[in-house]
């Protein structure tokens, strides 16, 4: 079966189940309660909306909301949300965001990335992000997941076998990488494969992960909450970073997130050099920025960086 066949054979099984159900959405158009909040009204611009929906929070509830599993805040009539979910090479269930536990059972499963990458052909690359993206939308429009947030793609630098999470990457080439980005986000995104297209609604949403200059998980005692990498300003420049630039830069990705590790003594997650000013000034960065899973918490419990859990 043919690419856009297989495609359009799960897209169109999706749309029918989403057809049935009821997806998850806030600002319910049968509430009266809600319909009247400026967050609500979509013909605002997002940034309007999204600065009207904060000042009604709570303290409480804004706190709530910096975890992957946000709560419910019923009396906005906004729903709970999952930001965690999982489509490195296909919409997975790794994640708590989407389980296939209901009518859906299934997602279609593309070739590990570093597999796709070797043929070097950017359209592909974006047809699978277009693909994912298309089923993730209506796994979400039928009910059936709790996000439409998207950690992936992994596009860090592979130069050493040993690292347990090859596969996941585009390999050991900065611009291949920076590319792969590129096509992916604006597959999974909606994007067109030229880019420059997406307007204030999203497909769905990609997060490139780890920033930044980060290949190790375990080896001899040393283990990715604690390692250091020194990395000298050249070598970030031509080898770590070009990949997330390209992200933000070409592919428009809306989500950056932060790695365990620290560079250069200085974990990812609390560096306002890497964060603030390169990702948010250099490169005009308007998306968010999420820590890997209990990045922040470890910038106390296991590097001693930060005074206190309050200060991490």
């Amino acid at each position: 079966m043919k690419f856009e066949q297989l495609c359009l054979v799960s897209l169109t099984l999706f749309i029918h189940v989403a057809s049935t159900t009821t997806p998850p959405f806030s600002c319910d158009s049968s509430d009266p309660a809600t319909k009247n909040y400026p967050f609500c009204q979509s013909t605002l611009p997002v940034t309007q909306r999204a600065r009207d929906l904060v000042s009604r929070l709570t303290l409480d509830e804004k706190i709530s909301q910096l975890v992957n599993s946000a709560p419910a805040i019923p009396r906005l009539g906004i729903p709970a949300y999952e930001w965690w979910s999982e489509a490195l090479h296909g919409v997975s269930n790794v994640g708590p965001g989407i389980k296939f536990d209901g009518t859906i059972k299934a997602a279609t499963s593309f070739p590990q990335v570093i597999l796709a990458a070797a043929s070097f052909d950017a359209y592909q690359w974006y047809r699978i992000g277009q693909a994912i993206g298309r089923e993730a939308r209506a796994i979400y429009n039928a009910g059936e997941a709790k996000g439409l947030t998207f950690w992936a793609p992994n596009i860090n630098i592979f130069r050493d076998p040993r690292w347990g999470r090859g596969q996941e990457t585009p390999g050991e080439d900065p611009l291949v990488a920076g590319k792969y980005a590129a096509s992916y986000i604006r597959g999974i995104q909606g994007d067109t494969f030229e880019g420059g297209k997406l307007g204030q609604h999203l497909q769905a949403s990609a997060c490139c992960k780890h920033f930044t200059a980060y290949d190790l998980d375990n080896w001899k005692g040393m283990n990715r909450f604690v390692f250091d990498a020194r990395v000298t300003v050249q070598d970030l420049a031509d080898t770590y970073q070009p990949p997330f630039e390209k992200c933000v830069r070409e592919g428009g990705g809306s989500c950056m997130m932060c790695a365990y590790n620290r560079v250069n003594g200085v974990p990812s997650c609390a560096d306002p050099n890497l964060l603030s000013k390169t990702v948010r000034g250099e490169w005009d960065f308007k998306g968010y920025i999420a820590s890997d899973c209990d990045a922040v918490a470890i910038i106390y419990d296991a590097q001693g960086y930060a005074k206190s859990p309050q200060d991490a």
